[in-house]
Order: C-alpha cells, then structure tokens, then sequence
C-alpha cells in the first residue's frame, strides 16, 4: 500500500497514533490497480488514467493532460496490442498441437 501511495496511486490519512488508514475507496482503487499492473500497464500510465477509472457514471476528466500522458499511454496501448498479439498466436499454437495430439490418440 505504502509503494502505490509513493507513486501517487492512492492517499491515506493518518491516526492518532501516526498509522496510515485507508478508505475503503482505497482499498477498491489498490485492486483496481492491481488489475492494470498485471494487464501489463506501468505504474506512470495508471497514474495517467485513474482519474478517468473513477466510476463508469461520471464524466472523464481531462484536466492536466499532457503530451507526455497522451504518449505514455500510446505507447502502454501499444505494448499491450503487441502483447496480445502474441498471447494470441501462442494460443492458436496450443490449440493446434492439441488438435493433433487428440488425432493421434484416436
């Protein structure tokens, strides 16, 4: 939690006794980015694009985009599709060699 709050993923509050607390809308936004992280996202794209995840109801906010977010995320978006690609050729081969194992055991 302490590593998403140094990248300015999530906030915290703390007690009288100097703990951090948490909302609950913290925890829900730690899963959130646990999600974008293994979707293979950097930690500087999902700081760019977390203000739009907020609720699917409410309107994007584009205030304080820049160039350098804009390309960040190309490239994010980018990497990804090639990623998919891949995973995606990887399967047809999977599902190929199956075929014929199945063929061979008939």
């Amino acid at each position: 939690m302490r590593f998403y709050e140094a990248k300015s993923l999530i906030t915290s509050t703390r007690g009288p006794n100097n703990y951090r607390d948490y909302s609950k809308a913290a925890l829900g936004r730690v899963q959130q980015i646990r999600e974008l992280l293994n979707a293979g996202l950097s930690t500087q794209a999902i700081r760019a694009i977390l203000p739009c995840l907020q609720s699917p109801r409410d309107p994007i906010a584009f205030k304080g985009v820049t160039f350098e977010t804009v390309a960040t995320l190309e490239r994010e978006r980018d990497s990804l599709t090639e990623r998919i690609d891949i995973l995606a050729r990887n399967r047809h081969a999977i599902a190929d060699y199956l075929a014929e194992l199945q063929k061979r055991a008939e």
